[in-house]
């Protein structure tokens, strides 16, 4: 018998669902990245070291490390509906604090309240996973889901120096605050559950640390998303010195969309190769070390044109590594601990970004290897954990 034969018929309302995550999922990421190409500008203009610019961004895997856990152990409890819209609307509340854009520390504020928001509307991918959708369809969806992440990474980027350069701080603040009050709507207009995986109460916590094909996956995420946020968090000082062509804050920003889009290419087509093949390990294994060899051609690039590249195709690769990995999170669990499992392997790649961007803040020398050899060591150790990662797809979400 072919086994997609006998999987319930899909069920409707699905991708409306899902489309709402999307949607507050850019917004959570979009307000995340605002600074990330301009951090020279925040050191201009409110007169703070590069340490204290670079706070905008840090807080947000510094808190993500903090509120992971509860996160996903809520979604479990009350269910991913209740707790994403419960982000998205502490989420607008933070871009409105970050309208009094003349001072840091009110920029700052508003930061930290999105930070905290952030982990109860990105750790639902899994859940709602689960909740609408067949395992034909779970990286797919799951890709879907991380699109909406990468695109508003994208827009983060691309789009906040111009606007920075037309209005000012207070302008650009103001119109990422009317789009995260218009996700907020959006998703208590279209979201809901089935409550196909809330039917069993959540795992004791302890379980789900003596389960090894889970760790395995939190070491990838630790490894592979902590290379991710070091990579956006010091993308401009990365590429500024001269060798790169001394690429400016939009033409870092233009870098940072290229990686996203390419990531939004690769999320969309790769995963439902996987779905089809119905295995999970080899295509993670083979986008890591693709992910691996286009870093290495970043570093290696001499001009715009050829850094720009290089970077679309490092987004291909690394981000349907990333849906597949919390596809293969949400097998490797049952549904009713889909929420706890994803607040782990988030919770490892926060930290493991707080890390490596501490560590590359203590550099002295941008214009040499160090910077690109620390963050190489993390793409090392993301295909090492991936050539150990369990296949998944043939057992399901295995019960433990």
């Amino acid at each position: 018998m072919n086994p997609a034969s006998s999987s319930p018929a899909p069920r409707p309302g699905r991708w409306r669902v899902l489309g709402a995550f999307v949607l507050v999922a850019l917004v959570t990421q979009l307000l995340w990245l605002n600074f990330a190409p301009l951090l020279v500008e925040v050191q201009a203009d409110f007169k703070v070291d590069e340490t204290t610019a670079s706070g905008l961004l840090l807080v947000f895997p510094l808190l993500y490390c903090v509120l992971s856990v509860h996160s996903g152990r809520l979604i479990d409890r009350l269910g991913y509906k209740k707790v994403v819209g419960l982000g998205a609307i502490v989420g607008a509340l933070g871009s409105l604090i970050r309208l009094d854009s003349d001072h840091f520390w009110s920029l700052f504020a508003g930061q930290v309240v999105i930070a905290c928001a952030q982990p109860y509307v990105v750790n639902g991918i899994s859940k709602l996973v689960a909740d609408w959708f067949e395992g034909e369809e779970a990286a797919m969806a799951t890709g879907l889901g991380t699109v909406g992440m990468f695109l508003g990474m994208a827009i983060g980027m691309a789009t906040t120096p111009p606007l920075y350069a037309e209005w000012g701080w207070r302008g650009a603040m103001l119109v990422n605050a009317g789009i995260a009050i218009a996700a907020a709507g959006a998703w208590y207009a279209f979201a809901a559950e089935t409550g196909v995986a809330e039917a069993e109460n959540p795992s004791p916590f302890g379980t789900l640390l003596n389960n090894r094909r889970l760790l395995l996956l939190v070491g990838l995420g630790a490894m592979g998303l902590g290379f991710f946020n070091g990579l956006t968090t010091w993308l401009e000082q990365l590429v500024h010195p001269v060798r790169h062509g001394g690429l400016d804050a939009q033409a870092a920003g233009l870098l940072g969309g290229a990686i996203i889009v390419g990531g939004i290419v690769g999320a969309i087509a790769i995963p439902p190769i996987a779905d089809k093949l119905r295995i999970r390990k080899l295509p993670l294994l083979l986008c890591s070390i693709a992910a691996g060899a286009a870093y290495v051609a970043m570093y290696a690039a001499t001009g715009q044109t050829a850094i720009i590249a290089a970077g679309a195709a490092l987004g291909f690769a690394f981000m349907p590594a990333f849906a597949l990995l919390l596809a293969m999170t949400g097998e490797v669990v049952a549904p009713r601990d889909n929420g706890a499992a994803t607040s782990l392997v988030m919770l490892a790649g926060n930290g493991g970004g707080v890390v490596i961007i501490v560590a590359m803040a203590a550099l002295d020398d941008w214009t040499g290897p160090a910077p690109w050899a620390l963050m190489g060591a993390a793409v090392v150790a993301t295909i090492a954990f991936a050539a150990a990662a369990p296949e998944t797809f043939p057992q399901g979400a295995a019960k433990v």
